[in-house]
């Protein structure tokens, strides 16, 4: 079921989208040359002026298809929670998408495509991320099927700290102080919120966020920011890009879930589940692979910075439409949480 650069993460980026991971694993840039570098000139007789709007029009493009898709997604996966039927499917339906994710990955590293080069490795290193992997994918649905829209992407915004908190713990390694005070207004947004959303609104048909969807977010945070941590520590140990490392994760991730679908979940039976519910699903495997397509070409192509507006503006387009779906009032306490929040990670 929301990335950024390895060193960014470190730093301070946040995450934005959910249901796929290419976002969280992608962003350590080019590696090796197993990136395809999408400004390179070929001898086509070509001007670099008008190589460098044909590359520019083509990223401008990726980068409104990956925006597109990650709003959609969420959406996509919340509509489909919010069917009691599906609601006790999580673990199927992170495995399905982990599958869509390696089948992804292995057709873009075909020779036809060789969008990277696969690099196998062995069971047992990866058998750790792997794991910290399917419970980042659980836990991030499991967010999204008992929250608000809005309050399950500003919670995710609490990535930053916390992948800052773990690294200066564990790995001493610490962000600039101008970056460290971005954090206050960011953890103080998210505060509010958790404290005013649980709690009832004026408007009676407004959606409610509980006191379980604080702790469900709140434990997705932290076993996403250990997840992004353990990314950055095997990208550098084993000198694999995220496509590379993500290749090897997903289908073992895949595996292992599948086999604990019979003790994990209860399935809704094909013929009395609705019809529209399993087209979603279907769609939200084809935006996971969109999603997973475009991001690669969104770090190939643009590097870092543009990726990390990219997911700024992913975060406030979720945030928005979560909040005029969810029929909250504007004058609501918690919309000065959110406008901290959402300012803090923008400035």
């Amino acid at each position: 079921m929301e990335s950024s650069d390895a060193t960014e993460k470190e730093g301070g980026r946040t995450q934005s989208s959910s249901a796929t991971l290419l976002e969280m694993d992608m962003d350590d840039g080019p590696r090796k040359h197993d990136y395809l570098d999408l400004e390179k000139q070929t001898g086509d007789g070509s001007r670099p002026r008008d190589k460098f709007r044909n590359t520019r029009a083509r990223l401008t493009l990726w980068m409104t298809l990956n925006t597109i898709a990650t709003v959609a997604i969420v959406f996509t996966n919340k509509a489909i929670f919010d069917d009691p039927s599906f609601r006790q499917s999580q673990v199927a339906f992170a495995t399905f998408h982990l599958f869509v994710t390696a089948l992804t990955l292995y057709i873009l590293s075909r020779p036809l495509i060789s969008l990277f080069v696969p690099t196998p490795m062995r069971f047992r290193p990866m058998l750790p991320l792997a794991t910290a992997m399917c419970l980042n994918v659980i836990f991030q649905n499991l967010s999204l099927t008992y929250s608000s829209i809005t309050f399950y992407q500003i919670a995710r915004i609490l990535f930053t700290p916390m992948v800052a908190l773990i690294n200066f713990l564990f790995y001493q390694k610490s962000i600039p102080r101008k970056a460290a005070y971005t954090l206050v207004p960011m953890c103080l947004g998210v505060f509010i919120i958790s404290y005013y959303e649980p709690k009832s609104t004026s408007h009676p048909e407004a959606e409610q966020t509980s006191m379980l969807s604080v702790f469900l977010a709140l434990t997705s945070v932290f076993i996403g920011s250990v997840y992004t941590v353990w990314i950055a520590s095997y990208q550098r140990k084993y000198e694999m890009n995220g496509f590379q490392l993500l290749f090897n994760q997903a289908p073992l991730g895949g595996v292992m879930l599948m086999v604990l679908i019979p003790w994990t979940d209860k399935l809704p039976s094909v013929q009395t589940a609705p019809v529209d519910k399993w087209m979603m699903i279907l769609l939200s495997g084809g935006l996971a692979a969109l999603i997973n397509l475009s991001q690669f070409f969104i770090i190939a192509g643009a590097g870092a910075v543009s990726s990390t507006v990219v997911g700024h503006v992913k975060t406030c387009a979720i945030v928005a439409l979560g909040w005029v779906i969810s029929k909250r009032p504007v004058t609501d306490r918690s919309a000065f949480g959110v406008i901290l929040a959402i300012t803090s990670i923008v400035v």
